[in-house]
């Protein structure tokens, strides 16, 4: 096996012991990258002499020592093209500063490598939605990687790097693990800092790891996790270990199966697996408990209000005039806004702020914004009095498996419902892990265990044991 496709943990044991040196990891990284991500399409650029540079330094006593890291492109690197996938952005900008959570990274001793495709912005669940290029689920080929961090999870599935970053906004670390067959984790909104991620939703946005283990990401949440002066809306408290304990199993455990997660619309497989899962579970010392999470029907509809109304709002800032790629010789300075605008945005990005500045605008905000925001408030009340009786929560990541590429061409709509199961979290800003059961027909699934807000240890420990089998 490559060291590219080792663990996080594998490679830290064979680190410390003297077997490989960190440029052996990251010269495998540009040789897995460089033979086979041309039909992959994961990567959107590296720098490989910078990498190898950094790891020439690198500080074998820190916990992330010697590691490389994909960091999914709309996280900025200093030095490096942050894209955001959008032509707006490409060949037009490279970033001046490091995110928080690239700061703590290389605090850790990891060295940031690349930048992993994406949906423009962040916005959709395919990858397919990418203005530079397609990204192909290395587990699937012809399948979806899932998304928005579909580069991420097929860079860490193809096996051309140990782990990558993602962003989590409605889903889009945890449905590309699940699509890709790896761990994505979400943490709960302010875990880690928001510095540098560029925006798409504010008030759910949240950057986590896709890993090959539980313990990676454990290992990877150690390092991210904190309080940031820079991000009003992270959390100052304390950061535990959140590999101690991960092996301690489920005994006494109280999980959660909430009926409305297993209603019409989910692949009876999928169901099948989960529910087997929960058996195994509950065979190892968990108490499986029926739940319910009442108005979890108007998920969907209250995300696609939220989301592109803070969408609208965030992406103003690309006009063509301050950074990014502008129209040439506008008749105008209105011409100059729209031109570039219409020119750098592609389809889904367009509909989204559409649909966003139409719900904001005056005679609509009540109707819509601002009803969307009290039925947040209640979708959260469901997830905290569900708490209240259990420690964590198991449903689908996806109602299907990695559906084929171009099969919801032209239909919106259809993406947005397959992110039913995943938007619930952000609105409430709880924690959730997707972490791969058995495949089905050849394609990767995971199971979603889901959270209170900072219950990352609970979680992944559930989804260790999970993993464990």
């Amino acid at each position: 096996m490559s060291l590219a496709a080792s663990s996080l943990s594998s490679l830290r044991r064979q680190l410390t012991s003297g077997k490989i040196s960190a440029r052996d990891i990251v010269e495998d990284v540009i040789a897995q990258i460089s033979s086979r991500d041309g039909d992959i399409g994961a990567f959107l650029s590296h720098n490989g002499e910078a990498a190898l540079a950094a790891a020439e330094k690198a500080d074998l006593s820190l916990p992330l020592g010697g590691l490389p890291i994909g960091i999914k492109d709309n996280i900025n690197v200093e030095g490096h093209p942050c894209t955001c996938a959008s032509k707006f952005l490409k060949d037009s900008y490279t970033s001046p500063y490091d995110a928080t959570a690239i700061t703590k990274l290389k605090a850790a001793g990891a060295i940031p490598f690349g930048k992993t495709n994406l949906d423009e912005f962040a916005m959709g669940s395919s990858t397919e939605n990418s203005g530079l290029q397609t990204t192909q689920n290395p587990a699937a080929p012809g399948h979806i990687p899932g998304g928005s961090s579909g580069g991420s999870a097929a860079a860490v599935a193809a096996r051309l790097i140990p782990a990558a970053l993602g962003s989590d906004t409605g889903g889009s670390i945890r449905q590309p693990a699940s699509h890709c067959g790896v761990v994505g984790l979400k943490p709960s909104y302010g875990r880690i800092s928001r510095y540098g991620l560029v925006a798409f939703g504010s008030s759910l946005d949240q950057i986590g790891p896709l890993t090959h283990t539980v313990e990676d990401s454990a290992l990877l949440l150690n390092a991210l996790a904190g309080g940031d002066p820079r991000d009003s809306t992270s959390l100052n408290d304390p950061v535990p270990d959140y590999t101690e304990g991960l092996d301690s199993g489920v005994s006494g455990m109280k999980l959660g199966l909430p009926k409305e997660y297993f209603a019409d619309g989910l692949c009876p497989k999928i169901r099948e697996r989960i529910e087997s899962t929960a058996k195994k579970l509950e065979s190892q010392g968990a108490e499986i408990v029926e739940i319910s999470l009442p108005h979890t029907e108007y998920a969907v509809a209250t995300y696609y209000i939220i989301a592109p109304a803070e969408a609208s709002s965030n992406l103003s800032r690309f006009d063509g005039v301050r950074y990014g790629n502008r129209t040439e010789n506008p008749e105008d300075m209105l011409a100059l806004y729209t031109d570039s605008r219409e020119a750098g945005f592609g389809s889904e990005v367009k509909r989204r702020i559409i649909l966003g500045t139409y719900v904001l605008s005056s005679g609509y905000y009540d109707a819509y914004y601002l009803r969307a925001q009290k039925v947040r408030t209640l979708i959260r009340r469901d997830f905290q009095e569900a708490f209240e009786k259990v420690d964590a929560i198991l449903t689908p990541v996806a109602p299907e498996t990695a559906p084929k590429m171009g099969s919801a061409s032209g239909d919106p709509l259809k993406h947005y419902l397959a992110d039913i199961y995943t938007i619930s979290a952000n609105l409430a800003g709880n924690c959730g892990i997707s972490v791969p059961l058995e495949p089905i027909d050849g394609l990767p699934v995971g199971l979603q265990i889901l959270g209170p807000h900072l219950g990352e240890k609970k979680i992944l420990r559930c989804a260790r044991a999970v993993e464990a089998g």
